[in-house]
């Protein structure tokens, strides 16, 4: 005999390695499974082999018996190929002569693919991005001049971005903290808490704009995607929408169709629009009063070619509602066009967020509570992950006395923004009001640690100091406090009121003169002045200055309800009385 003889248990042990094969691409526990594709193939190239050795010892014909119907054809196995045209016939005789071999290897491909399946599943779970740091664009051409695009590129990027419900978004108050450094991007990814992290660079070329964007994975430092743009500088936006829409894939979560739409409905489509847009809150985040008129500029140019450009409207909204802070503007002037501005915008957009919140806190300084509460609630109802929203309702509780309410809201806003200085002040200033001062000290101090140069950060530490009698530290603060803000009106005021505290009466005099000063050129509201006299332990004429403000519906006179320097008045009944005709008290 002529046939070849396999042995009786060679069969089995290819099952047994075929199912040793799917059971470990099937395993629960990660870390039994494969960790890469690569050793899969091996393995299944080394059973393919094993099955081909197979074949060639099954392909050989037996001999056949004679008078048998196949003995007028005999076939060895050195015979020749069948031709093209008996093919079909070969495969199908081949496979009913190795029935099990045809089995083994149909079994591998469809219960391997499962494997694989379930491997690669699990794969894409572990890198799912579900939350991201945009880090500040960086300016190649280091032209001021152009800062704004840089800025404005990662600003509109994370505003895009934090409308996917399913990803978290580190705010720019958070990721502006690494502008201008040599930053680790996998550092900074571990410090905001991130899975991933985008960098990118820009440079412009008379009308040309090249963009490079790099998406790298934090817990392994993989890059995850990478592009190069050359467009033309009016392309900002369509560059900005790319970059939003090539990360959106990357999430490795089905968005759906409205969630899509939320990635570029915000914008404009007018290019001109858009780069207003951009410049506009480049002077805004500039928090003085030359960045905000230089902002309600580029902002009314924005919608001026767009009218119905939404965040155009907020910007504007917001930067009349700031002005009577960083400028010294009466709010009679200031609110009634930050108003118009965000009901302008809700009526293009009513799911802006982030117009409800600067209707709320126009609402607060108009002295309408109720309604600002209602629009603060409408906000993070919207975007529970705009950290402004519940910053700006924890302050809005404060003023209202709802202390317990305000310090959850504020948590809320931290835990969403960590490496924020003012909602960090405003956890200080909470437990200074609650009189737990060790910890508001601490707060501070580790928010003055986010930005050594934050004036505000350091006059509330000084007024905690005050409060523990620790006056040499208070006043150091309070002064560098007034040093860092270039004398604004409001570090001033603090200062002037840490020295009357102290017994520093001709320092504190000399402040208050010039408070004064700038409240009759309609540069300071009436507060300031109030606040030195407060100090002072002068209450006639802290009140006489506070009803000043009272008759005019100075929008910051809501400030005396939880600022630390107004704590002297407070055992008085017309500190008590004037709540109650604000509406701040029942």
């Amino acid at each position: 005999m002529n046939r070849l003889h396999r042995s009786p248990t060679f069969a089995p042990m290819r099952q047994t390695h075929l199912q040793r094969i799917v059971r470990r691409c099937l395993a629960k526990d990660p870390e039994d499974r494969y960790q890469a594709i690569k050793d899969i193939a091996i393995e299944l190239r080394e059973l393919s082999r094993e099955l081909a050795a197979s074949a060639e010892v099954d392909t050989a014909v037996p001999s056949r018996t004679a008078g048998s119907p196949e003995s007028a054809t005999p076939v060895s196995s050195g015979a020749a190929q069948p031709t093209s045209s008996s093919s079909a016939d070969y495969i199908v005789t081949g496979i009913q002569r190795h029935k099990l071999t045809a089995a083994i290897l149909l079994a591998a491909l469809v219960l391997a693919g499962i494997g694989l399946a379930a491997y690669l599943r699990t794969r894409n779970a572990e890198v799912a991005i579900d939350s991201i740091a945009v880090l500040p664009f960086v300016n190649q051409n280091r032209d001021p001049d152009t800062e704004y695009l840089s800025d404005g590129l990662t600003e509109s990027i994370i505003n895009s971005l934090a409308q996917l419900p399913s990803l978290r978004v580190s705010p720019r108050s958070s990721v502006f903290q690494y502008k201008g450094k040599d930053t680790d991007p996998l550092k900074a990814g571990r410090d905001l808490s991130v899975r991933a992290v985008l960098t990118g660079r820009l440079l412009q070329r008379g009308d040309s704009l090249m963009v490079g964007a790099e998406l790298i994975d934090v817990r392994d430092n993989k890059q995850i995607w990478g592009e190069q743009y050359n467009r033309k500088l009016a392309d900002a936006l369509a560059v900005q929408q790319e970059i939003s829409r090539e990360i959106s894939g990357r999430l490795r979560t089905k968005l759906t169709g409205e969630e899509q739409k939320q990635l570029s409905r915000r914008e404009t489509t007018n290019a001109e629009a858009y780069q207003f847009h951009l410049k506009g809150r480049y002077y805004w985040n500039r928090r003085t009063a030359d960045g905000l008129k230089k902002a309600i500029e580029q902002f009314q140019q924005a919608v001026g070619k767009d009218p119905a450009y939404a965040l155009a409207y907020a910007g504007l909204a917001d930067c009349y509602a700031l002005l009577e802070e960083y400028a010294g503007t009466p709010s009679s002037q200031t609110l009634p066009k930050a108003r118009a501005a965000a009901l302008r915008a809700l009526q293009i957009d009513d799911s802006l967020a982030e117009a409800h919140t600067s209707l709320g806190y126009i609402n607060e300084h108009s002295w309408q509570f109720a309604e600002a509460e209602k629009e603060f609630k409408r906000a993070i109802e919207l975007n529970p992950s705009y950290p402004t929203g519940h910053h700006w309702y924890s302050t809005h509780l404060r003023m209202l006395g709802r202390l317990d309410e305000s310090m959850a809201e504020i948590q809320r806003a931290q835990q969403l923004d960590p490496l924020s200085p003012i909602i960090g002040v405003n956890v200080g200033n909470i437990r200074i009001v609650k009189g737990d001062l060790d910890a508001a000290v601490e707060e501070l101090k580790k928010t003055i640690e986010l930005d050594l140069n934050f004036a505000v950060g350091r006059s509330f530490l000084g007024l905690a100091y005050l409060k523990q009698g620790n006056e040499q530290e208070a006043i150091a603060s309070l002064q560098k406090g007034v040093e860092l803000s270039d004398k604004s009106s409001e570090q001033l005021s603090f200062l002037g009121y840490g020295y009357g505290a102290v017994g520093k009466r001709a320092e504190a005099i000399a402040i208050l003169r010039e408070l004064e000063d700038r409240h009759s050129k309609r540069e300071s509201p009436a507060i300031f002045p109030a606040a030195v006299y407060a100090g002072l332990r002068e209450k006639d004429q802290a009140f006489a200055w506070l009803e000043r403000d009272f008759q005019n519906r100075t929008g910051m006179l809501v400030f005396i309800a939880y600022y630390p320097n107004y704590e002297t008045l407070r055992d008085d009944p017309r500190y008590t009385d004037l709540l109650r005709r604000m509406g701040l008290r029942p």
